[in-house]
């Protein structure tokens, strides 16, 4: 008992100070029962001895030996510990005294007109030497990659073309002699890296022929076999991934760190996974076919990565490309062509061809393009859209945009400050997905833009190669000059600047990281795109007014939302309009998430399934070559039309449209009216138009609609469209197909009118009536059918793709089978949550028409569904220009506006000045203006509406709807 006792009452920890320093402990404020141990033990000692005395006697002596033997162990330690911390000491004595040499080495030389305390750039003083002395002496012993075998291999391959480039095109270098020279330079030190040549239309040319070449055996090729030749590109870029990060980075400026880490691994992860839907396009994308020869324009920011976005989903579809880099960015693409030359991809597929911009816009409006997949700004996008417009060419635009980075009171907010580091100053903010609109929350947003300070102290500029640099310098000096007016106009409106001045380089290419914040937001720092390291913060109060901020701006592309709470990340999520959210995170990228903007950030993805869809077209569908000419877009259907409506005394046409009953008594005219909000309404022009019979007898006059009645349909729609989006889709499902049982109740009338009108047979006019029944119910079962997908990517977490609706639908439909175009092409738009204003048959608006009872019987909401008659490419130019359409169908018909004719010339179907032409080209040019969305025809008839595959299918689901990737991570049990 006295041994389980002494046990208890001390650790041995405490014995072993006792015993050896044999103080007091109530000194240390450590229990008190020690001192009465000691008694006890003396006690023990001095009364007759018993038989377990000898046992507790052998039992205190271990415990002493223990403690002992554990008390020389701590002493060699704590001796240990000791000299390791005098040695930090000094170590850390010496940096100290190193700082301060060069600070007050630096102090010395620098201006002594004017100086900031904050260290925030002054507005009345630009300081010209700034520490040059300490970041001379960080270059020197910087973690630059000094390793000999990298260097030697890069100047290896350089000096093995002597420096000097041609194009690569046939699967080999052309140097064309006359032509003219640029020199491609290190952002960093400005020393020339190698010479290119500047390309002509002769070269375009031969590059183009060469992929029509290629693309005629490439697209023969079995999916597996271009599956393995894409697995050979990434083994290749593999084995030279070291070089191609050192050229990535010295030809574009990029830090070597981000190249190596970021860029390379993703862009082998692109081949990898295109390689595998290469494999599986006989199954995953049946029904579709390659489009030909693609080009692809790629900017200066993530050249590499933006190419082989593009490049790896062309390839695996079985296109063959043209490439056209930067001005600025060309090694590294020459270097991947040649990469794949040497890993077996078959000459013609993949050419490079260098140039200037004139360049790009030569090889994208060359007669031989099929497709071209543009990345850049908002200007030259919309340049471009109006250039190829009519040209029958499918069109793709990764554009720039504003990125809203919330952070709510919620979020944590060191980690929402890192990320904000590495969101804006990425690549030196030179990249569309860089956060430069911060928006905080009230509550936290002076302690945010404190730490955001702090941390922004703490960046270091310098060269490209050094992995410690967190910015490397600007592309140029006039980009550098762009920033600087920019920043001094918000100065000048009243913002404060923040700048961190401190280690900067005295290079012209480097600008500081810059914070603006007490801005309005009408200033143009806020309003326009910017292109560089300069960050905008502005505050909101509530998770509505944060959404309104995200939303107020034209441009689309991603967002990142810093909240703990799940529910409100994901409702704001839902809420912004953009194709990427990150939660939590930012710039997550991979291969098979969906990657792509809306609005004027532009159209079409990259990356995963979504990506592939660009790259192909129906099996049945034959690429259109239309060859519009002297057309101007800017006069073009204007006005209704050349030809006025029939007027009363018309010799050409019965003079009245009202028949007569038994008795001589007569019917009651009918009056067409528009219907949009959910009525009739009255046309603006309050003039009608008069329509024929397929025997050319006036049968009924319509509203002639015009541009204020598209006005008005739009703005029911946008009012229409928030309500009938939230819709759930079961209810969407519910209404389209009570829809479908109203129109099979009015199934004779129907099909009779059908019949007069367009004299068919009796039989095919039930056909038609009963197909349109059918494909109701078609794109009703696929209300909650095409919701999304659960992205397979790196991510530890879900990467989820939601298919939203686009808007607002403006659709122009053909005059064949006009009923059953007009129910195939406002179903899938209205089933997929869109909103739309139609335009029917220019020819045979009746049949549309007659639906109105229908719609209003059938629970369609107000709004949903807006019908306006009238000409068809008048009316289509008033959507086109409309800033709230968020995309518009075309589909005109060989007739175009010639049933106004009346005599009895035929007239060239295949004149290519045709009207039908000429609307499609009108609008792709005009869509220009907020860069929405088109699908047109150009006239071709070659649409078969009764069959399933042309009149329906999945096609129609792609135009009807836009992908958002959301980005959730996960780690509070196994992130650590």
């Amino acid at each position: 008992m006295v041994e389980e006792s002494l046990l208890q009452q001390e650790t041995p920890g405490h014995l072993a100070a006792s015993w050896r320093t044999g103080v007091n402990r109530r000194a240390f404020s450590r229990p008190r029962s020690l001192l009465s141990t000691r008694e006890k033990l003396a006690q023990l000692r001095n009364r007759r001895k018993r038989p377990w005395d000898d046992k507790f006697d052998e039992l205190v002596r271990d415990i002493r030996t223990h403690f002992r033997e554990r008390e020389k162990l701590f002493q060699g330690l704590w001796e240990e510990e000791k000299a390791q911390r005098e040695k930090d000491r000094q170590l850390w004595t010496a940096e100290m005294d190193w700082v301060r040499q060069m600070w007050t080495k630096s102090q010395k030389e620098k201006d002594t007109v004017g100086e900031d305390k904050e260290m925030n750039g002054p507005g009345r003083v630009k300081e010209e030497k700034r520490n040059r002395d300490v970041c001379k002496e960080f270059e020197e012993g910087s973690c630059k990659d000094t390793s000999v075998q990298e260097p030697l291999l890069l100047k290896s391959w350089l000096e093995s073309h002597g420096r000097k480039f041609g194009h690569f095109i046939d699967g080999k270098w052309l140097k064309p002699d006359g032509r003219e020279t640029y020199t491609v330079k290190n952002p960093t030190t400005g020393e020339p890296l190698a010479t290119t040549i500047q390309g002509t239309g002769e070269d375009v040319n031969k590059a183009v022929g060469a992929a029509k070449k290629a693309f005629e055996s490439w697209s023969q090729l079995p999916g597996h076999a271009r599956a393995r030749h894409l697995y050979n590109v990434a083994r290749t870029i593999q084995k030279h991934q070291r070089l191609l990060s050192l050229l990535e980075s010295l030809d574009s400026g990029k830090l070597i760190r981000e190249a190596q880490e970021a860029d390379l691994p993703l862009l082998v992860r692109h081949f990898y996974h295109h390689a595998g839907w290469a494999q599986l396009m006989e199954v995953e994308m049946k029904g579709w076919k390659p489009l030909g020869v693609v080009a692809i324009l790629i900017p200066r920011s993530f050249p590499l990565l933006t190419l082989t976005w593009k490049l790896c989903s062309a390839l695996a579809m079985g296109n063959a490309t043209v490439l056209k880099p930067a001005s600025s960015t060309r090694v590294a693409a020459l270097f991947l062509a040649e990469a794949c030359a040497q890993a077996g991809l078959p000459p013609g597929v993949l050419n490079v061809i260098t140039g200037d911009q004139g360049l790009g816009e030569a090889l994208a409006l060359h007669p031989g393009i099929d497709k071209v997949a543009f990345a850049g700004t908002a200007e030259v996008g919309r340049c471009l859209r109006r250039a190829m417009a009519g040209s029958g060419k499918k069109l793709c635009l990764q554009l720039g945009g504003k990125l809203p980075f919330i952070v709510f009171d919620s979020a944590d907010l060191d980690s929402a400050v890192d990320a904000l580091v590495d969101a804006i100053w990425l690549n030196r903010g030179q990249v569309h997905s860089a956060g430069t609109q911060l928006y905080l929350q009230e509550s936290i947003a002076k302690d945010f833009i404190q730490r955001l300070k702090r941390r922004m102290g703490q960046l270091r500029l310098g060269d490209s190669l050094d992995k410690t640099t967190d910015l490397g310098p600007l592309a140029s000096e006039k980009q550098r000059n762009a920033l600087e007016s920019l920043v001094e106009e918000a100065r000048a409106e009243g913002a404060e600047i923040f700048q961190a001045w401190a280690s900067l380089p005295s290079s012209r290419l480097f600008y500081p990281p810059t914070l603006i914040t007490s801005v309005y937001t009408t200033s143009r720092c806020v309003r326009e795109e910017i292109f560089g390291p300069v960050l905008v913060s502005l505050t909101f109060r509530t998770a509505k007014e944060a959404v309104a901020l995200g939303n107020s701006t034209p441009h689309g592309l991603v967002a990142s939302v810093w909240t703990e709470i799940l529910p409100l990340a994901l409702e704001v999520a839902h809420s912004l309009q953009v194709g990427t959210v990150w939660i939590n995170s930012h710039n997550m990228l991979d291969a098979a998430s969906a990657f792509g903007g809306c609005k004027e950030s532009g159209y079409g993805r990259n990356g995963g399934k979504e990506g592939l869809y660009e790259y192909v077209r129906p099996t049945w569908e034959i690429r259109p070559h239309p060859n519009i000419v002297d057309l101007n877009c800017k006069t073009f259907a204007t006005s209704p039309g050349s030809d006025l409506p029939l007027i009363p005394g018309d010799k050409k046409a019965p003079c009245s449209i009202v028949s007569e009953l038994k008795g001589n008594i007569p019917s009651v005219d009918r009056t067409y009216k528009l219907y949009y909000g959910g009525a009739q309404k009255r046309p603006d022009s309050m003039s009608s138009r008069a329509i024929l019979d397929y025997a050319g007898k006036t049968v009924a006059c319509v509203a002639d609609g015009s541009v204020k009645d598209i006005h008005n349909a739009v703005e029911a729609a946008r009012k229409a469209m928030p309500g009938w989006a939230k819709q759930t889709a079961h209810t969407r499902a519910q209404i389209l197909y009570y829809l479908a049982e109203n129109l099979e109740l009015r199934r004779a009338e129907i099909a009779s009118q059908l019949e007069s009108l367009t004299g068919t047979e009796k039989e095919k006019a039930l056909l038609e009536v009963d197909l349109s029944v059918q494909r109701l119910f078609y794109w009703a079962a696929y209300s909650d059918k095409y919701g999304g997908t659960v992205q397979e990517t790196t991510l530890y977490g879900a990467s989820v793709l939601f298919r939203e609706p686009l808007g607002v639908v403006g659709i122009a439909c053909p005059d064949q089978q006009p009923l059953l175009s007009f129910v195939s092409l406002f179903a899938p738009a209205v089933t997929r949550g869109n909103c739309v204003v139609i335009i029917p048959s220019e020819r045979y608006p009746l049949l549309a028409l007659d639906l109105y009872q229908v719609l209003d019987t059938s629970d369609v909401p107000a709004g949903v569904v807006n019908i306006i008659s009238g000409s068809r490419d008048h009316l289509s130019r008033c959507l086109a220009e409309h800033q709230d359409i968020q995309a518009l169908w075309y589909f005109g018909s060989k007739e175009g506006n010639i049933q106004w004719h009346h005599d009895d010339d035929d007239d060239d179907d295949d004149d290519d000045d045709s009207p039908h032409k000429q609307g499609s080209a009108l609008v792709e040019w005009a869509s220009a203006g907020n860069l929405k969305r088109t699908w047109v025809n150009y006239g071709a008839e070659r649409r078969g509406w009764s069959d399933p595959q042309e009149g329906a299918g999945e096609e129609f689901l792609y135009q009807a709807t836009q992908c958002k990737s959301v980005w959730m991570p996960m780690g509070d049990i196994f992130a650590n």
